[in-house]
């Protein structure tokens, strides 16, 4: 089977996966995408500066917004997972694979000055450099799965297992995810805005609010 066929075949079986599943459909992730988008372009998260800004501590836009979204949205999860409304598909905690991958992810992140969430937004604008980083990460992609077992498996150690934070503390999972996302919340609403502009930015900006100008 050449690499044409494994694409073909994986592709067919992740959209057969996801549309055979009970709790979505491709109708109800398109549109939870499209809203997604929306959301990255209204907030600007998707531009360089921010991503690259965040990983040398000059903006701090992307961490308020990532720490308000699993804050709100660990709780609303939860509870909708305990009412039967959704599933966890939690992974296995290997500590040497998560080491290096997040090295590699955080580097990679940094240098491209995207994520997987806002690279695609950036590439509708017609962003080529992130396509390229895109195909890059799809041939990386590639790699790891026909050469998992030979190379890759060996360096992920040993599973820990499928561990939950209500895992520690049985009988008082619900006041504990409710801690827990009011203490995101608030870290979210007490990081300090800083925010790190590029000149089409600025030019969008009033005079008296351009830091350039101050």
């Amino acid at each position: 089977m050449n690499i044409y066929d494994i694409f073909v075949e994986k592709t067919t079986a992740m959209v057969e996966t996801i549309a055979s599943q009970g709790h979505g459909s491709l109708a109800l992730i398109f549109l939870i995408g499209v809203i997604f988008g929306g959301i990255i372009q209204y907030t600007r998260v998707d531009k360089f500066e921010k991503i690259a800004g965040f990983a040398m501590l000059k903006d701090t836009i992307v961490p308020k917004m990532l720490f308000l979204a699993i804050g709100v949205t660990s709780i609303g999860l939860y509870f909708m997972i305990d009412a039967g409304w959704a599933h966890y598909h939690i992974k296995p905690i290997t500590l040497s694979g998560l080491i290096i991958g997040g090295i590699l992810f955080g580097i990679s992140m940094a240098i491209l000055g995207k994520c997987p969430g806002t690279g695609p937004i950036s590439i509708a604008e017609g962003r080529i450099d992130v396509l390229i980083g895109a195909i890059g990460g799809l041939f990386g992609g590639l790699v790891f799965t026909l050469y998992y077992d030979d190379i890759f498996k060996p360096l992920m150690g040993d599973s820990l297992g499928k561990l939950k934070l209500t895992d520690f503390f049985q009988g008082h999972e619900d006041l504990v995810v409710l801690i827990f996302g009011i203490a995101i919340t608030i870290i979210a609403i007490a990081i300090p805005k800083v925010e790190l502009f590029d000149e089409a930015d600025l030019s969008q900006l009033p005079d008296d609010n351009r830091p350039d100008k101050k």
